[in-house]
């Protein structure tokens, strides 16, 4: 069987769905690499390091009309899905719940599609696989960066001959993934951490790491399937977020991580919680997408002051900002997905597993996903 690593192409995305390193498992499992041109310069990954490990370097007509498994980090594009043909199949994070659009035409196309956005991540097994998560570490660590770097002042407590500086006050919101590590290097860099999460099992979690969970006097428990918050009710999120605003208007930095999939964020940071703020604050909002943020006031992909000098970072594709660290991550997650997937080195799909059964989208020219069907046809039979 070929498997051919693609060359992103979306705007930002510098991460690759293979690094070298990974290839060895899968050439033992009579998998044969090709490697698009490029694919890997974005993460400092020249073409002969590939090369080295036994990949073949290919161009990109001959990637898509040889393989027979085509690996990438991000869905394909309109023109990149006129390349693939019937009966092969592409791997990657291909969104079917947010774009179930795509997952429409692959499957007009005859084309298998597995996404890694639909891994059981409560399942144990699975855990090698969860790419959602290994890029969420990533993306919590750089938050924090992100912020101390524009944070004004320091992060750390600092006694000098000149005086002593405060230490800084983070509050995290989300205690997932993402959350966790946020907090983890937050408090490295010295600062004073909070947390919060409407799952109240999470407190344990965030204090383990030292951070000091905030408790609020209205109680919610808004713990949901598959290892997520569920969405609150209107009469939650109102008593809820007086509070919030409260606390948040304390912070000196707030970074938000709180996302359901397929949905629109829940807005945590609401226009009048950042007019609380001090002047010289900072909020990075790490939900912050097409789909909104968790602030009501960030605009994705940009950085805004508002009238009260308070900086908001919504920055776009997190993990794609440290690519080299992020894609060898993905590449452990994508090559345990597929080696589940392998057998007699060919592609074998067991859709009574299931890993298979959540993450194959599309196969044989039908929509296997029932909430992608539903999405696409809202009211109808599937």
């Amino acid at each position: 069987m070929k498997v051919g690593v693609a060359k992103e192409t979306a705007p930002g995305e510098r991460r690759v769905a293979l690094v070298p390193e990974a290839l060895g498992k899968l050439q033992a499992a009579g998998c044969e690499i090709l490697v698009e041109t490029g694919a890997g310069a974005g993460s400092a990954l020249p073409d002969s390091a590939y090369a080295a490990a036994g990949a073949m370097i290919v161009p990109t007509d001959a990637l898509y009309q040889q393989s027979d498994v085509v690996l990438r980090v991000a869905k394909p594009s309109p023109a990149e899905v006129g390349r693939l043909r019937q009966g092969q199949a592409v791997v990657g994070f291909l969104q079917p719940l947010i774009d179930p659009g795509l997952a429409r035409d692959l499957a007009a196309k005859g084309v298998t599609a597995v996404s890694l956005d639909a891994i059981p991540r409560t399942l144990s097994r699975a855990q090698t696989m969860d790419a959602l998560s290994s890029q969420a570490n990533v993306g919590g660590y750089k938050a924090v960066l992100i912020a101390a770097n524009a944070y004004p002042r320091y992060f750390p407590l600092l006694t000098t001959a000149a005086g002593t500086a405060k230490p800084a006050n983070v509050l995290i919101l989300g205690i997932g993934v993402a959350g966790l590590q946020a907090i983890g290097t937050a408090k490295r860099l010295g600062a004073i951490v909070h947390a919060y999460d409407v799952r109240p099992e999470t407190r344990e979690q965030a204090e383990s790491l030292g951070a000091k969970f905030v408790k609020l006097k209205t109680t919610i428990d808004a713990t949901g399937a598959g290892g997520y918050a569920r969405e609150l009710t209107a009469e939650e999120r109102a008593a809820q977020q007086a509070e919030l605003n409260e606390a948040i208007g304390g912070m000196d930095v707030v970074i938000t991580t709180a996302q359901v999939p397929g949905r629109k964020p829940p807005v945590l940071v609401t226009a009048d919680a950042v007019t609380r703020m001090k002047p010289g604050s900072v909020i990075v909002d790490m939900a912050a997408s097409a789909l909104g943020g968790n602030c009501e006031l960030s605009e994705p992909g940009e950085t805004v002051e508002t009238p009260n000098a308070v900086t908001i970072i919504a920055p776009d594709n997190l993990p794609a900002s440290m690519p080299a660290g992020a894609s060898a991550f993905y590449a452990r997650n994508i090559s345990n997905l597929l080696l589940g997937m392998v057998k007699d080195g060919n592609l074998h799909l067991d859709l009574e597993d299931e890993v298979t059964k959540a993450t194959v989208i599309t196969n044989g020219g039908a929509i296997l996903s029932d909430a992608v069907n539903k999405l696409l046809n809202p009211g109808g039979q599937a």
